[in-house]
């Protein structure tokens, strides 16, 4: 894949993962410019939302020595932990930019949610009855999330990296925990983060995802509109429309992906930018 394929496969994967976390079968809908918050349409749905987010905040690596999927590029070794997201390879688009000139207010958006992901807060009173534990635990934003959307994925065979971070977690607050009472705090620890600190947060993480959503979609307006035509075979009973793929797009999924792009192009994203009042971004 060449830089050109590769930033149409980053953008309309981007959109794609975005489509499906925030959306009005998520979340309760509202017209609403400046809501107060966003709520889940059920307990199922939150917990398909930290699943799929818990995706888009996972590093894509080569698998046994395999190139990294569709050409994107691997992460340095020395990354910051929002680069070993799906934010990373945003990023690249950001700092060489192929179908369009202006990337500010993308790089804007990626930057502040990445921002936001980093930082440390501290929960107070982490309550874990099947242990026998109550701790403050200062963790960041993203290793939470990560946590949760783990545990709401797999089965505790399955938990054995989120185990040990659980472990480090601990002994920060000055508890140390031997990994067999780790694991029976597993299901206390999700109660506690994601039906509480997550639903809190969700509204946020939503806005975010929809600022960076709109700005895929303004970024990609230049493209679109020298790329959109009207065949001369189109006529008023059979409307035809095609896009002038440009020349460095050519492998078959980079071209699949482009006309994706340019035909979510068309309209608006159907979810309305949105900005969740300060007050409601206080805690954790």
């Amino acid at each position: 894949m060449n830089d050109t394929e590769r930033e149409i496969i980053i953008l309309k994967s981007t959109w794609e993962m975005i489509d499906g976390m925030v959306n009005w079968t998520m979340f309760v809908k509202t017209d609403q410019r400046e809501p107060s918050n966003l709520m889940f349409q059920t307990s199922e749905q939150a917990r398909l939302f930290v699943i799929l987010l818990g995706d888009f905040l996972s590093e894509i690596r080569a698998f046994k020595g395999d190139p990294v999927p569709l050409g994107l590029k691997p992460a340095p070794s020395n990354a910051r932990p929002s680069d070993l997201t799906f934010l990373f390879h945003l990023r690249q688009v950001c700092t060489d930019p192929k179908l369009g000139r202006d990337t500010t207010r993308l790089s804007s958006t990626v930057e502040a949610f990445a921002s936001w992901l980093e930082r440390e807060f501290t929960a107070t009173g982490v309550n874990l009855p099947a242990i026998g534990v109550v701790a403050d635990l200062r963790v960041t934003r993203l290793r939470y999330i990560k946590m949760c959307s783990d545990m709401a994925k797999h089965n505790l065979a399955r938990l054995a990296t989120n185990v040990g971070h659980l472990r480090k977690l601990l002994d920060r607050a000055g508890h140390s925990v031997s990994e067999q009472e780790a694991y029976l705090a597993v299901e206390n620890f999700f109660e506690w983060f994601h039906q509480d600190i997550f639903f809190y947060h969700s509204s946020q993480i939503g806005e975010f995802l929809n600022n960076i959503r709109w700005s895929i979609y303004d970024y990609l307006q230049t493209e679109f509109r020298r790329s959109f035509h009207v065949p001369t075979n189109s006529t008023a009973d059979v409307t035809r429309y095609s896009y002038l793929v440009p020349a460095e797009i050519d492998e078959p999924v980079a071209v699949a992906m482009y006309w994706d792009a340019m035909n979510r192009s068309r309209s608006q994203p159907y979810m309305q930018r949105f900005s969740i009042p300060d007050y409601m971004k206080l805690r954790y």
